[in-house]
């Protein structure tokens, strides 16, 4: 009986690797990463800002130059350069002397739209976006979806519609054809239900129904002070908007007592070209200057709110 021999593969040579199964294909290298674009590095975001920073900054810088300059240098020099004299103090003095002191009607005008205007509609958009948030009845996100589209519908084209619904309530060329509208803010509720959404916990207010407090109540003591940040937020767009706000006043108006400032500048900007008053076009560029420092103010007093708004759930 003879038995066959048993193959034992060979050992690998000392210092060699056994290969099993298929031969191993060599890796190919990886590629480095592709660098970021010229845009989005540092270089490229510093650009941007700068170029940001200067399209903002130089509208202002010509507005402040040209205020203090006589009628005579406003023509005769370059916007960016410096008069012989400076003529600031005299050029306001005169802002608010020309036409029996109507600049001033014109401001007080612009104050009680834009100041009181985008108060109250704070406050109505706070309480609408705290109901929507917290509060359940029927229809509820019906009606949002409303809200909703009214954000998406631009102001001048409601210029029109509020014109002629303003004719059949008698309140065209008076004050409430113009302060009415600037209560309604649809992207401040919009805001408003976002910012009582993160602020105010649920828990909190189920404790405060257990101790017996009603809703409104709830709301004043409790609600509105923890979305403080988002109503001076609604507060400060809406104060811009009003303050900006030019079609409607020039659809609505007629009578110039009652127009805000932008309205009243553009009366002498159109009189400066078309009826040759050249005194009027340096009316309307100091008066410019006059109103852009409201906004200003209004920004540089609030921005403290909008910084705590914005830390307010960075640290638990």
């Amino acid at each position: 009986m003879t038995t066959s021999p048993t193959l034992h593969p060979a050992a690998p040579a000392r210092g060699t690797t056994p290969v099993t199964g298929a031969a191993r294909r060599p890796r190919r290298p990886r590629s480095a990463p592709k660098p970021p674009s010229v845009l989005l590095s540092k270089a490229g975001v510093t650009a941007l800002l700068g170029l940001a920073t200067l399209y903002t900054l130089l509208p202002l810088t010509w507005l402040l130059l040209s205020s203090t300059k006589s009628r005579e240098d406003l023509f005769g020099t370059n916007g960016f350069a410096l008069g012989d004299e400076t003529h600031l103090a005299e050029n306001l003095s005169h802002l608010f002397e020309a036409d029996g002191g109507v600049y001033a009607r014109w401001l007080i005008n612009t104050v009680l739209y834009a100041g009181v205007g985008a108060l109250l509609a704070a406050v109505f958009s706070v309480a609408a976006g705290y109901a929507f948030d917290k509060l359940s009845f029927p229809g509820k996100e019906r009606l949002f979806s409303l809200v909703l589209l009214g954000v998406m519908v631009p102001g001048t084209a409601m210029a029109i519609p509020l014109y002629l619904l303003a004719a059949e309530a008698g309140l065209v060329n008076t004050f409430w054809g113009v302060f009415i509208p600037g209560l309604v803010f649809p992207f401040g509720v919009y805001l408003a239900r976002v910012f009582s959404a993160s602020y105010v916990p649920d828990e909190v207010l189920e404790a405060a129904r257990m101790d017996g407090a009603g809703e409104f109540r709830t709301f004043c003591r409790i609600a509105f002070p923890m979305v403080a940040p988002g109503f001076v937020t609604i507060f400060l767009f809406q104060f811009t908007q009003i303050w900006n706000s030019f079609f409607l006043p020039l659809v609505m108006l007629s009578d110039q007592n009652l127009y805000p400032v932008n309205l009243g500048l553009y009366v002498w900007y159109s009189s400066a070209l078309t009826q040759g008053h050249p005194e009027d076009y340096l009316l309307a560029v100091v008066g410019s200057l006059v109103a852009v420092a409201p906004l200003i103010a209004v920004f540089l007093m609030l921005q403290r709110f909008w910084k705590s708004g914005m830390t307010a759930g960075a640290v638990k």
